[in-house]
């Protein structure tokens, strides 16, 4: 049975709710402590199939003006992600080939739709 990912920022409210919400149901998530962790270029592109660019980097981040990033160039923002994990949206839940970004926290719910 494929386990439930949460790529997590104990830091982050959103991320802690989104972990809370999954334990509740009796789902014991694989926690990737991705600031501790960072992906690699091969992790952050198998997330981007199933995610918008968009949507999975943190636009409004400091890092993110200072590196002179645009989302026109994905392949340049993923590589500062690999570097700059904070680029990183939170939290993101992946299950059965599906990936959602917990914002809010109860949207985690529709990987099991």
């Amino acid at each position: 049975m494929e386990k439930i990912t949460i790529y997590h920022n104990p830091r982050c409210s959103k991320s802690r709710q989104t972990l809370e919400i999954l334990q509740n149901k009796g789902f014991e998530p694989i926690i990737i402590e991705y600031l501790k962790t960072p992906l690699d270029l091969e992790q952050l592109k198998r997330l981007r199939t199933h995610l918008a660019l968009e949507d999975l980097v943190r636009t409004n981040e400091n890092v993110f003006k200072e590196l002179g990033l645009s989302l026109a160039n994905e392949a340049q923002v993923l590589e500062a992600m690999v570097i700059e994990p904070i680029l990183m949206q939170r939290p993101i839940v992946t299950f059965k080939g599906k990936a959602v970004i917990g914002r809010p926290p109860e949207k985690v719910l529709e990987l099991f739709d």
